[in-house]
């Protein structure tokens, strides 16, 4: 049995999604659906169980799960880089990752869990997920919770018994749920089937144009291929990057989506809210070394065919659902 946390958001979803291709439905979505809308990504998939995420975790801390279980993949998290609330950080991306991991751990189980590449902070360290982690200086709070546990998987001995994924800009179907935090792919697309125009935040560094700021931008489906490669590979451990390896400009993401939609570019570059300057990364771009060294030989879709198969097969059908 499989269970997977956050398993009614983006990246847990579509997880769920790429088990059921490969046959799998022993599978346990733990999740926190409250009165969102993420219940409808788990309309379209084969599962066992949902089960609240803190009822979850009290089976965890009274080792009540069962004994089948072969594997958690941990996605549950707060993934806002706007969220202020560091107690909550704490608790929710930390502490109740500490206790999954020593369950795996102590269980055998596999453990594959959620960093992040706001790790990296501003990039002037670069992004590799080779070096020595403790000079990182994430730039926002949901980035220093993820760097946290990573330290502390690594001080306990247990980095090199699970492995860690620092998601570079993920996007795709069964992210609707996901309001302010949608990718731009996402909120574009409705804002310029409204208007026929695009706006982007302006560059505060005269190094990059308007709409120059770069970014690794990985299609989901090319984000689940790599985590069901790492259930094959058992002894692959560590934290790896998830990204296509080229950073892309947000421009470039602006003219792909118009041209899946199959209209003239037409950008505006509005100023950027004052409390996100102070946190704004302006390139990332993901160092796949260590991953294709490990032996992983699966490709990464371009930029312009991720955005074109997202807003063709699923925004263009009314948020159809992976799965459906």
């Amino acid at each position: 049995m499989i269970i997977i946390t956050g398993g009614a958001g983006l990246i847990g979803s579509a997880m769920a999604w790429k088990l059921n291709q490969e046959g799998i439905t022993d599978i346990w979505i733990v999740d926190n659906l409250n009165t969102t809308e993420k219940w409808k990504n788990l309309v379209p998939l084969k599962y066992r169980e949902y089960i609240h995420k803190d009822d979850f975790l009290k089976l965890v801390e009274r080792d009540e799960l069962p004994q089948t279980t072969t594997a958690i993949i941990h996605m549950g998290a707060c993934s806002a880089t706007t969220e202020l609330d560091m107690d909550y950080l704490f608790h929710n991306n930390v502490h109740y990752t500490c206790q999954l991991a020593k369950w795996c751990a102590d269980h055998h189980a596999r453990f594959i869990y959620a960093s992040s590449a706001a790790t990296y902070g501003n990039g002037e360290l670069g992004f590799s997920d080779m070096m020595d982690i403790s000079p990182l200086r994430p730039i926002n709070r949901y980035g220093y919770s993820k760097q946290f546990f990573d330290l502390w998987a690594r001080d306990n001995d247990l980095l090199d018994k699970i492995v860690g994924l620092k998601f570079f800009n993920v996007f795709g179907p069964n992210e609707y749920h996901k309001q302010d935090m949608r990718s731009v792919v996402c909120k574009a697309y409705q804002q310029i089937f409204d208007t026929q125009r695009l706006s982007l935040f302006k560059s505060y560094l005269p190094d990059y144009a308007d709409g120059e700021q770069m970014r690794d931008f990985v299609y989901i489906k090319d984000c689940v291929d790599v985590m069901w490669w790492l259930l094959q590979h058992p002894r692959v451990n560590g934290l790896y990057n998830v990204g296509t390896s080229h950073a892309r400009s947000w421009n470039d993401l602006a003219r792909a989506i118009f041209k899946a939609l199959e209209l003239p570019a037409q950008i505006d570059y509005i100023e950027m809210p004052e409390g996100l300057k102070r946190q704004y990364q302006y390139y990332t771009k993901a160092d796949m070394t260590k991953l294709n060294q490990q032996g992983y030989t699966g490709s990464f879709l371009s930029l312009e065919d991720g955005v074109y198969d997202y807003v063709t097969e699923y925004l263009d059908k009314a948020d159809r659902k992976l799965g459906d």
